[in-house]
């Protein structure tokens, strides 16, 4: 048996390691805002994220209250530039009396750095997850929705990256491939499947032809609505978390708050493009995209966690990753989606 060096290199450091409660304080600190050592981590896997109750008085103009959320950027993800069109397109909304939920301008920036990080601080915003089996709900999102694709429309991108067969589908091929993530016993089938999927969803996107790209959300799911009741101050819908803003159809925006059989999501979709109607034209060609869009997804997905194997929490909370049953319910969904995309899409 061979006995370990003892000049073997110690194991690398994860990006967020450094990122300690103390220096979490600190770099608020560095912004003005004094917090009072109450620090709760909020969910979030793509980024660090912590609730801070401040030391009071504030001041810091629309802060509401003595509580923010401090978000710390995973490192390497986005550039500073994307990261700033992201702020700066949630301000746009908010000029235009949109409920989100941006940051806060301290010291003249809304993006940050502190020790190694780059960090933004916004007001504390309190919701629930929408009711989304409620067809009134829906409709009221979709009003929403409307308005932000009438200000998304506006102008576009210039440094974030569009959703789109490369960057979502095959780039993400490539990345678990670099990775080795495949094991030997799905590999080929995995390949074979991603193929003739990817070949479906051209052939879609083709059938569709031009449809007008603009900024999105783009990671519209019900975790990322916060709602407040009737009756309340602010009643109605709160978006938050811009972070994987991007360029692409409306549609992208509206899936994701569809669950269920065919007529369910009828009807919910119906819903959400009745209440965008009020606001804004919806364009029901892009109905056909819903499928080839969540096949995009569930790749894109598998290359997110992959991407991200190194961080310690991703083993913890997702160990079934990698595995052969893992790849095989992957091969699975993507001959499913196969199918789903060639099946008419729905009508509204």
């Amino acid at each position: 048996m061979t006995e370990k060096s003892e000049t073997a290199a110690p194991a690398a450091r994860h990006a967020y390691e450094p990122l300690t409660p103390d220096v979490v304080l600190d770099a608020l600190a560095s912004v003005g805002l004094l917090g009072d050592g109450r620090i709760l981590a909020l969910s979030s896997y793509e980024n660090r994220v912590y609730q801070i109750h401040l030391e009071s008085p504030v001041g810091a103009g629309d802060l509401a209250g003595d509580v923010v959320v401090a978000k710390f950027y995973r490192p390497e993800r986005w550039s500073d530039a994307q990261i700033v069109e992201e702020h700066a397109f949630a301000a746009e909304l908010m000029t235009a009396e949109i409920p989100v939920v941006g940051p806060l301008t301290l010291n003249g920036h809304t993006l940050n750095h502190f020790g190694g990080f780059s960090f933004s601080v916004s007001p504390s915003r309190g919701g629930r997850r929408p009711e989304l089996d409620n067809l009134d709900v829906l409709a009221w999102i979709g009003r929403f929705l409307a308005r932000i694709h009438t200000v998304g429309s506006s102008a576009p991108f210039l440094q974030r990256p569009a959703l789109n067969l490369q960057t979502f589908g095959y780039a993400s091929r490539d990345v678990l491939l670099a990775g080795g993530y495949l094991p030997l016993d799905m590999a080929s089938r995995w390949h074979k499947a991603f193929d003739e999927a990817m070949l479906t969803a051209l052939a879609v996107f083709e059938s569709v032809g031009e449809v007008r790209q603009l900024r999105l959300h783009g990671d519209c799911h019900p975790g990322n609505i916060l709602w407040t009741p009737e009756g309340l101050p602010g009643a109605g819908p709160h978006f938050v978390d811009l972070d994987d803003a991007r360029t692409g159809p409306a549609v992208q925006d509206l899936w994701m708050l569809t669950s269920g059989d065919r007529a369910q999501c009828t009807r919910q979709l119906g819903a959400l493009v009745d209440g965008y109607e009020e606001f804004r034209a919806f364009d029901r060609r892009e109905l056909a995209l819903i499928e080839p869009l969540r096949t995009l997804r569930l790749v894109h997905y598998s290359a997110w966690l992959a991407q991200r194997w190194h961080d310690p929490i991703f083993p913890i909370n997702f160990p079934w990753f990698g595995s052969s049953d893992y790849w095989k319910g992957q091969v699975d969904m993507l001959e499913e989606q196969n199918e789903a995309m060639q099946a008419a899409p729905l009508v509204v």
